[in-house]
């Protein structure tokens, strides 16, 4: 619900400004790693499961990356801006505004609601939380794979450890 004195409640900046940088941060960290699979010493012990979880670890950047870029979006508004866009539905200006809008971060939305009842999102661009959607269920089932190649891997090395 909404505080009485607050009616548009929004992304907290500095919980944004904490999550870009934490965010940057664990994306550089795993281009680094990505980038250091291409050495030539990397690309000979390369199995089936090292390939798929690179595509674990490329898709989970790929989702990080489109959440930062929404986070972006609402960092960079102001208080005012926030309240014209709300004012906007389907890109035709709506009369009056916006009586209300809350921020959520999962899934990444500024949420305006209308004096007749009705809500729309603004600000964050609509291909991103579906994107992200796709990324990381690309990500889930590449790490299955993984995670089944490499058991499988570590079993037919046990069997040939006995024989």
């Amino acid at each position: 619900m909404f505080a009485a004195s607050d009616p548009y409640q929004g992304h907290s900046f500095t919980a944004l400004l904490a999550i870009l940088i934490a965010g940057a941060a664990a994306l550089c960290a795993i281009a680094v790693h990505l980038c250091s699979r291409l050495a030539r010493r990397s690309r000979q012990a390369r199995t089936p499961a090292s390939t798929w979880r690179d595509v674990t670890l490329l898709a989970s950047a790929g989702a990080l990356a489109l959440y930062l870029w929404g986070c972006l979006h609402l960092l960079l508004l102001d208080r005012q801006e926030r309240g014209t866009r709300c004012a906007y539905v389907d890109g035709e200006l709506q009369r009056p505004g916006a009586e209300a809008a809350t921020g959520d971060f999962i899934p990444l939305r500024l949420v305006c609601r209308m004096p007749d009842g009705t809500s729309h999102t603004a600000v964050v661009p609509d291909y991103i939380n579906p994107t992200i959607a796709v990324l990381l269920l690309l990500a889930l089932g590449a790490g299955t794979v993984s995670l089944l190649l490499h058991r499988k891997r570590q079993a037919t090395q046990r069997k040939a450890g006995r024989s």
